[in-house]
């Protein structure tokens, strides 16, 4: 099948999308990208985005009607990556949109457990005229995980290796790992949520250059400074990173107001802003490795690195730096692009999901048993893509017998 994937992220850049054709049964899936697109979102679009964030200015009319706008702006990503793919709508077999999050709130602190991503995929399913399946979380953190990581079971999928482990570490808004034991028993994975990823780096850089940079270009900001190891001791003790997994976090803790927080303590010590953006990039780093020491089972030979954290330099080396001795690579160095990665892994869900098959891997979410994550919305092409799916399933059958 041919399966777009559609991605927005905790930094709410843009919405990534990506083409793939999708083949198999796991666990020797086979997935071939064909395209990649990025849309970003202009700066009106990221601020009504970030306005849902707050419960101040996150109104129920304002979501309500949010959830229908970013259907609107999904869907006008994904015909637009199907054309730059030279690709017409009725060659797409299968959309999933993973949404955008607004609220993800499943500690052991919270009243209700509970996950919200927005972006009507009835929108998308009308505009496009093609099956979508969307809402991915809420189905693990029913069965009682953490509706996250989701992207591990993908990276097991694609990047396990037999003879050595690995761990797949990508650096989004929030920073996530997956640590891939040899072998082919998807039991031994483990995943979770390091803590920031790009977020505080990207609220410093905001405010350094009075809104003029949404991040730190080429991590030259970060470059010109100098580490404040008193500021970065007490960011270390950020209690977040000292609970162990199954966890994930988000916004609620490393948003804005958690960069003011810092800001006005960093301010308040003198540091300059290239002091500052050096201390909250050597955090990202840091708190990267240090999750890796604590709570990965074993070191990892390779750590494969991938989102748009990648792209910062500084970044890199600080972190290169502080996973030694294991190697740091890229998910191009394996023949993967990174930043298409997370799009690619909503696009295999939903193929597993069409198929009926589990999603989530519960040593890494905490749910209480495999779940079939996402909810599908039939389009034009459904009761053709049900024949399909049961014509597969009686050949399987058959050769089995």
């Amino acid at each position: 099948m041919n399966v777009l994937g559609l991605m927005s992220g905790t930094s709410a850049d843009g919405v990534d999308a990506a083409i793939v054709t999708v083949d198999g049964a796991p666990p020797d899936l086979a997935v071939c990208m064909r395209s990649f697109t990025c849309v970003p979102f202009s700066a009106a679009q990221r601020e009504r985005i970030f306005a849902l964030f707050d419960p101040a200015t996150g109104t129920v009319d304002r979501i309500c009607e949010a959830n229908f706008m970013l259907g609107e702006w999904f869907a006008s990503a994904a015909l637009r990556a199907i054309a730059e793919a030279g690709l017409a709508t009725h060659e797409i077999d299968l959309i999933g949109s993973h949404g955008q999050t607004i609220y993800h709130a499943v500690g052991a602190d919270a009243a209700t457990r509970s996950t919200l991503q927005i972006g009507e995929a009835a929108v998308i399913a009308a505009r496009t005229g093609v099956t979508t399946v969307a809402d991915f979380r809420v189905a693990d953190v029913a069965a009682g995980g953490q509706g996250a990581p989701l992207v591990s079971y993908v990276d097991w999928l694609l990047l396990r290796h037999p003879t050595i482990p690995r761990a797949v570490q990508n650096i989004g808004g929030i920073a996530n790992v997956t640590y891939l034991p040899p072998g082919d028993d998807p039991d031994g994975v483990t995943a979770f949520d390091t803590g920031p990823g790009n977020m505080l780096i990207d609220d410093g850089a905001t405010r350094a250059t009075s809104g003029a940079q949404r991040y730190d270009r080429d991590g030259a900001l970060a470059a010109a400074g100098a580490v404040d190891e008193a500021l970065l001791a007490a960011l270390m003790a950020h209690p977040y990173l000292s609970v162990s997994p199954p966890k994930t976090t988000g916004r609620e803790q490393f948003g804005r107001a958690f960069g003011a927080q810092v800001w006005e303590k960093a301010a308040a010590r003198g540091l300059s802003v290239e002091d500052i953006l050096a201390t909250l990039t050597a955090f990202t780093a840091t708190s990267i490795a240090d999750a890796c020491r604590r709570y990965l089972p074993r070191a990892p030979e390779e750590v494969i690195l991938g989102g748009g954290g990648a792209d910062n330099p500084t970044l890199v080396r600080m972190l290169q730096e502080a996973l030694v001795p294991s190697r740091v690579v890229t998910h191009e160095a394996l023949g993967m692009s990174s930043k298409a990665k997370e799009a690619i892994a909503f696009a295999v869900l939903a193929y597993e999901a069409l198929h009926g098959r589990p999603g989530n891997l519960p040593s890494c979410t905490g749910a209480g048993s495999y779940a079939v994550l996402g909810k599908i919305v039939p389009s034009r092409n459904y009761t053709q893509l049900l024949d399909r799916v049961s014509q597969r399933h009686m050949d399987t059958q058959y050769k089995a017998q």
